[in-house]
This record gives C-alpha cells, structure tokens and sequence, in this order.
C-alpha cells in the first residue's frame, strides 16, 4: 500500500502534456480517443461506476470539462461521461453522419466524387475551411461538407 502512495505522488509531479493543458483552457474542443477500449464514467474518477464503453479507436469526442486528469466528454451521438484525460488523444478526427456521402476531389460543390462514404465512417481530420473539410480515409484523401460530418466547431478554422 505504500508503495502506491509514492507512485500516485511521482504521477502527480508530472504535468499534464502540453496538449492537455494548452486546450484545457478553451473549452470545448474536440479531440479523439487514444484506445480502442475507453471507460466512460458517471464522475471524474475510477470510483465512479462505468455507465459506457467506448469501442473504437479514433472516435472523435467534444471535451466539455477537465476536472484533475479527467475529461468530461459528449460523442456524436450526445453520449456524455467522464474518461481518464490519457485515453484522449490530439489527433483530430471526424465521423461521416447522415447518409453516405460523396468524397470530393476539391471544395468545390460540382467537384468529381473519388469514392463513397458511409455513415459512421472515421476519418482523420486534415484541414477545414468554412463549408468544406478535408479528411483521409482509407488511405483516399477529399473534401467533405462540413455539415455531412461531426468532429469540428461550426466556426473552427483547421489548418
């Protein structure tokens, strides 16, 4: 039992990533989760009872509230909880919502279609420019509307 006590304080000392901490200071953002098993809790800590499991690496997650190593998070469906902050990665990612969607070649709206995309889809997150966001999926880079996907901020600018 001691022992667990010096490993708890080591962990403490350390500052959250640079990641964790530059973002947690405008909130909300959107991140994705970093396994492809994540417990979402009813509070911030392992105390709290496991209402959700997320199965899916990558899934793109709103944090809505950090709370000492702890993310309270919404996904794309309205689920909310509390998952530890080291299952939450940087990388940026969005899910395809609605029906399928057209792969375009460029943000244009009469661009040609490169592939089909599903509803549900994960892809990751390269730029978004106000109407369109282009993603990678599959190995297959395009454009997107920005209203055929959830993963951005109405207004945010990607680089």
């Amino acid at each position: 039992m001691l022992g667990s006590r010096y490993l708890i304080a080591a962990l403490l000392m350390f500052p959250l990533p640079a990641f964790a901490a530059e973002k947690a200071s405008v909130l909300p953002f959107y991140a994705s989760l970093r396994a492809d098993k994540v417990n979402l809790h009813e509070g911030p800590g392992e105390k709290f009872p496991v209402d959700w499991v997320f199965m899916r690496k990558g899934l793109p997650v709103e944090v809505l509230r950090v709370y000492e190593g702890w993310w309270k998070v919404r996904d794309w469906q309205g689920t909310e909880g509390w998952v530890a902050q080291r299952l939450v990665s940087e990388t940026r990612t969005i899910i395809v919502v609605g029906e399928v969607r057209r792969l375009k070649s460029s943000s244009e709206a009469g661009a040609p279609a490169l592939a089909l995309v599903d509803p549900g889809v994960v892809a990751r997150l390269i730029e978004c420019r106000p109407q369109w966001c282009r993603v990678e999926a599959g190995g297959m880079k395009g454009w997107l509307q920005r209203t055929e996907i959830w993963g951005v901020g109405p207004d945010e600018r990607v680089p």
